[in-house]
């Protein structure tokens, strides 16, 4: 049985994209019961009905505390029947209540080798430092900002002429290939976290 999978996004989509590709080829076993935004009008949210899929946006703006948005937002996965979350571009940092409402299932990808560069813009943050690599990072997410345990990690090089553009269009192609293989590892692999590290 396929896994019951939420996504949650603030933008374009484009990693939700390449994990809905991944499960229309076979090649990952879930299900993606619901694509979920903080934000009214993603294009996210509207491919996402493209495809025929749940999409509902719960708007941050209008609620008294982030942890009253929060809890709706998990109120949401918990009805759709979501096992894991994937966060694919959500701009929201997430409360205690939603981190331990779902342990050790929370997924984020991260446009960094974390620990370094956490946070936003971190491909500019890499260029600006002088770094020779980069890449990308997915991990399962805890109550620190990019912190929790690493699963996949993707190099790629900085050339010497990189504009943010360039350097982040060759991450994303990268963040596409993680994402999807992060969480098929996880859904059918034995595992266990040591640290900072999921270890298969």
């Amino acid at each position: 049985m396929p896994t019951p999978v939420a996504i949650l996004l603030s933008g374009r989509g484009s990693n939700f994209l390449a994990l809905h590709a991944a499960i229309e080829r076979r090649k990952l076993p879930a299900e993606i019961v619901l694509v979920l935004s903080n934000a009214p009008g993603t294009p996210g949210l509207e491919k996402a009905r493209e495809r025929g899929l749940e999409a509902v946006c719960i708007p941050h703006r209008a609620e008294s505390s982030h942890e009253a948005h929060d809890r709706k937002v998990v109120a949401a996965l918990t009805a759709a029947g979501a096992e894991w979350v994937c966060l694919a571009g959500y701009m929201r940092l997430l409360t205690s209540t939603f981190v331990r409402a779902f342990p050790e299932r929370i997924l984020n990808i991260h446009p960094s080798l974390l620990p370094a560069f956490p946070g936003l813009q971190a491909q500019r943050q890499a260029l600006d430092y002088g770094v020779a690599i980069t890449g990308c990072t997915v991990h399962l997410v805890d109550e620190e900002l990019d912190h929790g345990p690493i699963v996949v990690q993707r190099v790629v090089p900085v050339e010497p002429d990189d504009t943010q553009e360039a350097l982040s269009a060759r991450i994303l192609a990268q963040e596409h290939r993680a994402y999807p293989l992060a969480l098929r590892r996880l859904l059918t692999e034995s595992w266990s976290v040591d640290g900072r590290r999921v270890r298969f």
